[in-house]
């Protein structure tokens, strides 16, 4: 069997692959995406894996994110920390639903059932993802409280996102700036993930605001924004790839 892990957490990743391997030597798995634009781009370069271990929480956003843009033809095991989600709706499309800290026991349940499964309850199975497409509609506009009034943004005039000593600031491309009592997290949540990504841990980035890119040092990169940041906004050498292919590809 192969297997893909779409896990953002190093430590919850080789937690998993411990485990996999401890109930089966012989799985092998294929590789490892941390986001929704990253998971996108491997599924449609890749021959389809056999089976996909899924974080729901990714880190620029919701997995379910993923079935809007492109039909998964592989089984999948949910994996979360979370357990406020409609479970057993889930468990309907999805061969189960494991919260973490994932239990060796439980992921064996999990295979065995998956195993058991003929052509004609797997073919059942994948018609039935189609169910998990969600119709979430991201936002296009932000209300900033400015003194007494709440300013209606527009998310086209967003250049940047960006955090600091726990305080966020909008910054847009005339220039201005507004305080935002929100987490990059939060943020992220509401945004539609071909137009905005997390950069870094200080930055959320606006996919039409980047000026330019400079290949730094250890291969990381350099960002340029059409406007004046607070600070340089570096990729890091592992998000590197998925950066550039968001830059130049729209999801669809």
């Amino acid at each position: 069997m192969k297997v893909l892990i779409v896990e953002d957490e190093t430590v919850a990743y080789e937690n998993l692959v411990e485990i996999i391997h401890g109930i089966d030597a012989s799985i092998e798995v294929l590789g490892n995406t941390e986001s929704i634009n990253q998971t996108i781009d491997w599924l449609q370069n890749h021959p389809a894996p056999d089976l996909i271990f899924m974080d729901i929480h990714l880190s620029d956003g919701s997995a379910f994110a993923i079935f809007q843009y492109i039909t998964v033809e592989t089984p999948i095991i949910f994996t979360t920390a979370y357990d406020e989600y409609a479970i057993e709706a889930f468990k309907v499309n999805s061969v189960d639903y494991l919260l973490k800290p994932i239990k060796a026991h439980e992921l064996e349940r999990a295979l065995l059932k998956l195993s058991k499964w003929t052509r004609t309850e797997v073919v059942q199975y994948l018609a039935q993802m189609t169910q998990l497409k969600p119709q979430k509609r991201f936002k296009d506009k932000l209300l900033i409280p400015v003194k007494d009034k709440l300013l209606p943004i527009s998310l086209k005039e967003v250049s940047c996102f960006y955090t600091t000593d726990k305080n966020t600031c909008i910054y847009l491309k005339d220039g201005s700036q507004y305080s935002y009592a929100k987490t990059l997290e939060q943020i992220l949540a509401t945004l539609d993930p071909a137009n905005f990504i997390r950069a870094n841990k200080q930055f959320i980035l606006a996919r039409d605001s980047v000026k330019n890119i400079t290949i730094w040092f250890d291969n990381r990169l350099l960002v340029t924004l059409d406007i004046e940041t607070p600070e340089r906004i570096y990729i890091s050498k592992n998000k590197a790839s998925e950066f550039k292919a968001w830059v130049v590809n729209s999801i669809d």
